[in-house]
């Protein structure tokens, strides 16, 4: 179950860089809304991340949640925000991908 809570606190990671991102292209209210969005995600990430943190390696539970936001966010630049895939971008982000599954694989 800790293992599910770190990855769901990576995803909320995800979606606050996300909200960042769309509230840099919105003005006025909307952007507003991304920025509340940004807050909520956030505040979900941290506490979350606070739980696992009980149970699990400090190193290894904040190496796994921002391996996720950082994996997680470039999939949303290159999805959502159209920014590009080249080779090297994707041969990193499987090198990243990787250490992420290690880690998970040598913690106890």
């Amino acid at each position: 179950m800790k293992w599910i809570f770190l990855i769901i606190a990576g995803l909320f990671e995800v979606a606050f860089a996300a909200c960042l991102g769309k509230a840099k292209e919105e003005s006025g209210a909307i952007a507003t809304y991304w920025y509340l969005g940004f807050l909520v995600c956030l505040t979900i990430s941290m506490v979350l991340l606070v739980k696992v943190t009980q149970v699990l390696p400090i190193g290894t539970a904040y190496a796994v949640w921002t391996g996720i936001g950082a994996v997680g966010t470039v999939l949303v630049g290159i999805f959502l925000f159209k920014e590009p895939a080249s080779f090297w971008r994707l041969f990193f982000l499987t090198t990243l991908i990787t250490s992420i599954v290690g880690l998970k694989w040598v913690s106890q």
